[in-house]
């Protein structure tokens, strides 16, 4: 049986998690943390689902400013409630992380569409083998669940991340995740909207953070439900937050790649002006050589600039290194309540 001890105000209960989670999970503090805006549709079932699933967990609802009283729905549900007038999820997911208090969370949608009964899955494999975030990569075959271009969409932007900062995801956009207090209390939280997920994925890809993915069915939004992701508004912004990302993380490569681009036009431009100089001595069109000067000017230059901003993002990621390390990990803060190898029954 599962028992409850009492926390400071503001903080999840420590709990003893049932044997259907797994063992060493016990005398850990567990939160659910739900961003919704307008999704009295759905947001009391979802509540009540994942304290039916997390049973011994406390339930975190951030309502983004709602009008159709999601909020007070949630509550009756049995959910703290909070609010964040900052629309975006971004702005809902850095509030709650600076909030909630807890050694294991569980981020979730309010709009129904994951699985409840797999949140016992995501914490019991980030518990048992000490990850900092498990995804949970949807699986769904009814298109009104996972539309067409969501679907490309999502499969192109975890594309291109998986080329650049490495191979270790399937499903970048999952709203649907575990994550370690360690995670929580080092993840910046930068972005405004959608974008987050691709933050928490870079940032966990960045530090070599140990990760993993469990699949998880995927199910179509309620009847009176709206999506609030649009397929080429925040696919755009996911984008554009990938190639800030780029910049801010790989910045040699990014520099280099700049250089390279106009290095090129450069050489393209001043090649016939080399073969008429070579022939006759003579350079009939000298803006054209100037500008091709100026962009082997500033070729050289970009390439300076991707030097010097790599040497500053390694002191930048050592200090962000550093800072992860100076949270205890899971099998840490088991330790120290005395959770390892307890078993409840």
């Amino acid at each position: 049986m599962s028992t409850s001890r009492s926390s400071a105000p503001g903080t999840a209960p420590i709990v003893a998690v049932p044997t259907a989670l797994h063992a060493e999970a016990a005398a850990l503090q567990i939160a659910v943390i739900i961003p919704c805006r307008n999704e009295a549709s759905s947001i009391a079932t979802v509540v009540r689902d994942f304290r039916a699933a997390l049973p011994t967990a406390a339930v975190y609802v951030c309502d983004n400013d709602s009008t159709d009283g999601s909020g007070e729905l949630a509550a009756r549900a049995g959910a703290l409630v909070q609010r964040e007038r900052l629309r975006g999820k971004g702005n809902v997911v850095r509030r709650l992380f600076s909030d909630v208090e807890a050694d294991i969370y569980v981020l979730v949608d309010g709009d129904d569409t994951y699985d409840p009964a797999s949140a016992g899955k995501l914490v019991q494999r980030l518990v048992q083998d000490g990850l900092d975030m498990v995804i949970g990569a949807r699986e769904s075959d009814r298109a009104e669940a996972y539309r067409p271009g969501h679907r490309l969409g999502n499969y192109l932007l975890t594309k291109i991340v998986r080329v650049i900062f490495g191979d270790r995801i399937s499903d970048m956009l999952s709203g649907y995740r575990a994550f370690s207090r360690r995670f929580v209390k080092s993840f910046p939280a930068l972005t405004t909207g959608f974008e987050t997920e691709t933050e928490f994925t870079v940032h966990a890809l960045e530090l070599r953070m140990p990760i993993a993915e469990i699949s998880t069915p995927y199910r179509e939004r309620p009847p009176d439900s709206k999506s609030k992701l649009s397929t080429f508004r925040d696919g755009w912004r996911i984008l554009r937050t990938i190639l800030l990302l780029v910049k801010e993380e790989r910045p040699l490569q990014f520099f280099s790649l700049l250089a390279g681009l106009l290095a090129l036009v450069a050489v393209l431009l001043a090649w016939p002006l080399l073969v008429t100089y070579m022939d006759t001595g003579l350079v009939p069109r000298m803006p054209t050589a100037i500008l091709a000067t100026g962009l082997m000017l500033v070729a050289f230059l970009s390439l300076t600039c991707g030097a010097v901003l790599d040497t500053v993002t390694r002191g930048r990621r050592e200090l962000k290194r550093l800072h992860y390390l100076g949270v205890a990990g899971l099998w840490s803060r088991q330790a120290q309540r005395g959770g390892l190898n307890q078993v409840s029954g």
